[in-house]
């Protein structure tokens, strides 16, 4: 369901959406042989990236067009833990972006499709100048998204 007012939308209604597969490498698992909890924040990055590449507006991006997008909160749920060597899919929805980019993840066993987590990440602008927060995301935000709608 849309809400043109706020630019946000149900988590099960995502304005874009992009995957990145992942095999839990040996140095991410602890004592107890599954990644250890604090990796999965790095997962959700790897999505995140593939997301924001999605609508041409990666790190990279951002910072060339004069804004920074600090994470300001950050939520996860284990639901089953990853192991070494298991391959897993992180899938990063853009949930909401008209004040704040919003992105909601899951991490899925490719093999199962079995749920391991659940979690979302919110980032706001940031003027590169002068360091002041911005209430509402700058233009280029919408103007990237409307190209990459136009594509799809």
């Amino acid at each position: 369901m849309t809400n043109d007012v706020t630019g946000r939308r149900s988590p099960n209604a995502p304005w874009l959406e992009e995957s990145a597969d992942i095999e839990i490498p040996f140095h991410d698992v602890d004592v107890m042989e599954v990644a250890w909890h604090g990796h999965y924040v790095k997962y959700f990055e790897i999505g995140r990236c593939a997301l924001l590449r999605r609508f041409d507006y990666d790190y990279p991006q951002m910072q060339a067009s004069g804004y920074l997008w600090p994470i300001v909160e950050c939520h996860l749920k284990y639901v089953r833990p990853a192991r070494y060597g298991q391959r897993v899919r992180v899938t990063a929805s853009l949930t909401e972006y008209e004040n704040r980019l919003r992105i909601a993840y899951e991490i899925h066993d490719i093999e199962t499709q079995m749920r391991l987590t659940k979690g979302y990440t919110l980032q706001v602008a940031v003027d590169a100048r002068n360091g002041e927060m911005q209430f509402v995301s700058p233009p280029v935000v919408r103007e990237k998204l409307e190209a990459a709608w136009a594509a799809v």
